[in-house]
Order: structure tokens, then C-alpha cells, then sequence
């Protein structure tokens, strides 16, 4: 079976609550599904009144090194202090199987929604990328990918040339301006930066609000620049994330070094993740909850749109970057 083939039509309630009683887990409410569109996500109390979210796996994403790697990056985090929903044991293992899903338990932890407007917030958040990135320099994922084009630009490239769902008459235009974007981002990536374990989606949807942040989904973690984890926080006009920006990574500092020649790849990062959004919404789309959410991708008005967003983001990526203000 290929990964775009594949959607959970077989993962049933009853299947769930199997696998949970397997592990010695009894169900004593319904199942919540959360949004995930990647993954299966099912929050739930058992007979002790205490709240879990397990996670099913997409088989044919991740393997289960790639998996148990996730976790044990989740584990050593935990271990250190940061605050996030790491996986729980169950007879010494984190990843768990069934009936051919592989799946995964966690502690339900609930919080409020992080204010990207907030700048107390994002300075806190700030000092915990640092912590974060603290734990993750001690070394590299091994069976993880690496932050890189091929992934991001060259395989959607190719994914865009062969679907059917960009309307002919408008695919020559589309793959006009995505090749465009694609030789800027080229002529500007570099890899002058020392790689390290990402958290990889750290938006605001990832961000959880306590007593301080919670980090959740470290479901897209992978090796990379440390800006990766700090760009998508940014919003408003360039004076407003240059201010922003300065904010966060002076905080991460209190914790973790921060190379500033990684700046320069925010812009080309931000038309990486447009692209690959894109081109995973048309792997995904034998998964009936994909025409479901997302029914526009039909239309001819999204792809004119598309292009029109992408020879925008070519605009920005020939502007100077964001630079920090200069300390005397």
C-alpha cells in the first residue's frame, strides 16, 4: 500500500478501544477526535477518571525508528525540564502496535490558546526554544530526515507536474511561478548553520498556555537550523518581526547560542513550508477527509490564487533580509 493510497477507514472505535485495553487501559468515555489531519488523534478517560490522547500513526509516513526517535527527543525534554506531552511507557516501550497501526499513549495536558500578539508570551516561549535547542544540539536524529529542497521543493515540483488536480489550463502558469520560487530559493539557501534536532512545526497552533508554554505535536521533528523553530512565531509587518525576532532570540540566548547568518533563510524557509503544504494536501487526497476539508483545491481560483501567492513570496525573497539592530 503507498502512503497516499492509505486513509484509516479500518481503524475503527472498537479497534481503539482494543488496542488501549491491550495495554491495560479501560475506556469510561467516549472518544474526542482532535485535529490531526496527518495522524488519528482520540482524546479519552478511563475507569480512574484520568485523561489520555493516544495517537495512530499514518502507516507508511514514519518507520518505527523514525517514531521511536520522535519520542525518546520528547523523553530527553521532558528529562530536562520543558515542558511538553511526551509518550508513556507501557511494558518498556513508547510505540505501541495493533492490528497493524502503530500508536502511541500520552497524558492528556490541556491548556489555553498562545496570544502570538503576547509579547510576554513569546519571550517565554523564546527562552524555551533555547532550552529546547539545548537538548537537541547533544546530537543528531539518525533515521529523521534533514531540512532540505529536495524534499520540500524538488519531489513537489514533480508532484505538481503529474496531478490532476491543478486544471490544465492553469498548470503551465502555476509551474511557471513555482519554478521561479524554486531557483530564489536555490540562489539563497545555505548551509551555513550547525543542524540540529527541531521540533520542525513549532507554530502557534503547537503552542499551549498554563503556567507557561506547552509544546505539543513533535509529530514533523527533524534535523535542521534553529531558525526553523523560531520563524513561523513571527507575524505583523518587517518592523514589527524585526522587533519580535530580537525579542525571542535574546531570550533563547539565556540558554542556547544563536548563529544570526541563519536569518537570512527565513524567507526561503517560509516558500519551502508553502510548497510542501501544498503538495502534501495532493498526497493526501485519496484520504476521504481531504476533499472534505479541503474542497477548494478544486477550484480554479485557488490555483490562480496559488500562483499569484507564489510570485509574491518570490517579491519578498529578492528583498533584503530581516537584520538584527546592531549592539555597541
Amino acid at each position: 500500500m503507498t502512503d497516499s493510497a492509505f486513509n484509516f477507514q479500518t481503524l475503527h472505535p472498537d479497534t481503539i478501544m482494543d488496542a488501549l485495553f491491550e495495554q491495560g487501559i479501560r475506556v469510561d468515555s467516549g472518544l474526542t477526535a482532535l485535529n490531526s489531519f496527518e495522524n488519528r488523534v482520540y482524546q479519552f478517560q478511563d475507569e480512574d477518571r484520568k485523561r489520555y490522547v493516544v495517537k495512530f500513526y499514518r502507516p507508511h509516513r514514519w518507520s518505527p525508528e523514525q517514531i521511536e526517535e520522535e519520542h525518546q527527543f520528547a523523553l530527553e525534554l521532558q528529562a530536562d525540564e520543558v515542558p511538553l506531552a511526551a509518550p508513556l511507557h507501557f511494558n518498556g516501550q513508547t510505540l505501541l502496535r495493533h492490528h497493524g497501526f502503530m500508536y502511541a499513549v500520552f497524558p492528556s495536558l490541556g491548556g489555553r490558546q498562545y496570544e502570538t500578539d503576547n509579547l510576554d508570551q513569546m519571550e517565554w516561549v523564546g527562552r524555551y526554544l533555547g532550552r529546547i535547542h539545548q537538548t537537541g544540539r547533544r546530537k543528531l536524529f539518525a533515521a529523521r530526515p534533514d531540512i532540505g529542497l529536495s524534499e520540500y521543493l524538488f519531489e513537489p515540483r514533480e508532484l505538481f507536474e503529474h496531478t490532476h488536480l491543478i486544471p490544465s489550463a492553469l498548470k503551465q502558469n502555476f509551474l511557471k511561478a513555482t519554478d521561479a520560487l524554486i531557483e530564489e530559493v536555490k540562489l539563497r539557501w545555505h548551509s551555513d548553520f550547525q543542524p540540529l534536532r527541531l521540533h520542525g512545526d513549532c507554530h502557534p497552533g503547537n503552542i499551549l498556555w498554563r503556567d507557561g508554554p506547552l509544546f505539543v505535536d513533535l509529530d514533523d521533528a527533524r534535523n535542521g537550523p534553529a531558525i526553523q523553530d523560531i520563524w513561523m512565531l513571527l507575524n505583523g509587518d518587517k518592523a514589527e518581526q524585526r522587533m519580535q525576532l530580537e525579542m525571542i532570540i535574546e531570550a533563547y540566548e539565556e540558554f542556547a547560542p544563536f548563529n544570526s547568518d541563519e536569518i537570512s533563510l527565513i524567507e526561503p524557509l517560509r516558500a519551502m513550508r508553502m510548497v510542501y503544504y501544498l503538495a502534501w494536501i495532493i498526497r493526501r487526497w485519496d484520504d476521504p477527509a481531504f476533499p472534505r476539508n479541503f474542497p477548494w483545491i478544486t477550484d480554479e481560483d485557488y490555483w490562480r490564487t496559488q500562483t499569484a501567492t507564489f510570485t509574491e513570496q518570490l517579491r519578498v525573497l529578492r528583498e533584503p533580509p530581516l537584520t538584527l539592530t546592531p549592539m555597541y
